[in-house]
């Protein structure tokens, strides 16, 4: 298993890339307990420090997609690193001003999310060309799936323990700044400089133009949803259980599932087509979710939610794979981009229906809501399954363009992505 992942990081180029990715990406991962942190300690209201995470979860979502179809026109450096830039002058405003006026707070929240560089998407638009075959591209997408997870589970650490140690404004400074470090990073290597899109058809849909991504796109909202009610459920059987500690063992067995998955995912070549497997991965992941709603004790429910995030990181890595097969020429990290988006919103939406599920019904009914959404995912996997086999399906792929296998330089991966 760690022999593929080695094989992978001594590429060329390949350990800085995913390195600087991770690090680039640490303000995104880490903004939502920030904000709450520096709102709390500036006197604010947990309704505002909702109110403002909000709004940067909402920027972001505008944003990756946008900043991605830049990338594709334009290339990584011009895009990356001034957004970086402008997102971390955003964080950086809100913690020197603080809430003397709430419009600018909101502001400066605002430009921090939409300005959020699309990293995760530049980096999947790179593997192709820094690893070259298909085999080592597929790991290094279950390997990209892990690392994110261990970067969600360390990166609130690490704002806690600058909070101890400074302050929250701190905090907030220190993170964004790492951050432009992380980009500056990606940018000024050999492949990120190097990188253009294949040249594309100039329509306003860009990557939606594909009724494959459509409809992967439309499982993952639901994929979003069910890991986003998770964590308010989480939070009300912690509270039933009279523990808060019980939340923290419940989110670290979630993250520990989906990082042995997505590691035993990407230690071994899969058969057949990414399209079939991933609709098995998602019905063991909605497989998953559904005993949670039985609520036992701690122990057991400890380990039902570790097996539930097991399937979390393959059904992602696999997500990427298929992204790539259905993205229309020239739009590699346009549709990557609307991969995050789409999920982010997924996840946004399981939070804010698992409240009202847990005052209705109690938190039985919370986890139903995961249940519902893994089921939910399944479905429509299933009922575009035809769409789905084709890739590049209809016009939006003509032969001979970056998601046609039989005339594609290279099996399975654009032909186009390096200049």
């Amino acid at each position: 298993m760690a022999a593929g992942y080695l094989d992978i990081l001594r590429a060329r180029n390949a350990a800085r890339l995913l390195a600087g990715t991770l690090v680039g990406r640490l303000p995104n991962g880490t903004a939502p307990i920030a904000i709450v942190l520096f709102t709390r300690a500036e006197g604010g209201s947990y309704a505002l420090a909702g109110a403002l995470a909000a709004v940067y979860g909402l920027g972001t979502a505008i944003g990756q997609p946008l900043l991605g179809r830049a990338v594709d026109l334009y290339g990584q450096p011009r895009v990356q690193l001034p957004a970086a830039v402008l997102s971390a002058s955003g964080m950086a405003l809100l913690a020197l001003a603080g809430f003397g006026s709430l419009p600018l707070a909101y502001a400066a929240v605002a430009l921090a999310g939409v300005a959020t560089p699309p990293l995760e998407g530049g980096l999947r638009a790179l593997w192709p060309s820094v690893l070259g075959s298909e085999d080592r591209v597929h790991r290094a997408y279950a390997m990209d799936a892990v690392a994110q997870e261990a970067m969600f589970t360390l990166g609130p650490l690490l704002v806690t323990l600058l909070v101890s140690l400074r302050s929250p404004a701190a905090a907030l400074l220190v993170i964004n700044a790492i951050g432009v470090l992380g980009a500056l990073s990606v940018v000024l290597s050999e492949p990120s400089r190097t990188w253009r899109s294949a040249p594309r058809e100039a329509h306003w849909l860009g990557a939606l133009r594909s009724p494959g991504l459509l409809a992967l796109l439309g499982s993952f909202f639901f994929v979003g949803l069910a890991l986003g009610s998770i964590t308010v459920a989480a939070m009300a059987y912690a509270d039933d259980h009279g523990r808060e500690s019980v939340y923290g063992w419940l989110m670290a067995a979630l993250g520990l599932g989906a990082l042995i998955g997505g590691a035993v995912y990407g230690a071994r070549q899969w058969p057949g087509r990414p399209e079939r497997r991933l609709r098995v991965i998602v019905a063991l992941l909605a497989l998953g979710y559904l005993p949670l709603m039985l609520t036992p004790g701690v122990v057991a429910m400890t380990v039902l939610v570790g097996v539930a995030g097991v399937f979390l990181a393959p059904a992602v890595a696999c997500s990427f794979i298929i992204v790539d097969r259905h993205a229309p020429r020239g739009t590699v990290t346009e549709a990557f981009s609307w991969l995050v988006t789409t999920f982010g919103v997924g996840a946004a939406a399981g939070t804010a229906v698992a409240g009202p599920a847990v005052e209705l019904g109690g938190t039985a009914w919370s986890f139903a809501v995961a249940g519902a959404g893994g089921v939910a995912a399944l479905l429509v996997l299933l009922a575009t399954g035809r769409v789905l086999a084709v890739p590049g399906h209809s016009a939006v792929a003509p032969r001979g363009s970056e998601n046609d296998r039989n005339g594609a330089v290279e099996p399975g991966f654009s032909s186009g992505h390096q200049a």
